[in-house]
């Protein structure tokens, strides 16, 4: 896995940040945006980096998601 791809991504479609640490899942633009490369980032610290990456305007509603199950 390219560790490049480690780190907390969000969907301002969902409202949701979730957490990558392997490659179980990747997240696929444009619905994922990564916002921050530290995977154990608070939930406060990553609203601060989507605001002021102006991802969305109020992010305080921004929850952590889950990973789709796979089959």
């Amino acid at each position: 896995m390219d560790p490049k791809k480690i780190g907390i991504y969000f969907s301002a479609k969902e409202k949701k940040v979730v957490r990558i640490t392997s490659p179980y899942w990747l997240p696929e633009a444009p619905d994922w945006v990564m916002v921050t490369s530290e995977p154990n980032a608070t939930l406060l610290h990553v609203r601060e980096v989507i605001k002021e990456k102006r991802l969305l305007g109020d992010p305080s509603g921004v929850t952590w998601g889950t990973l789709p199950i796979r089959e």
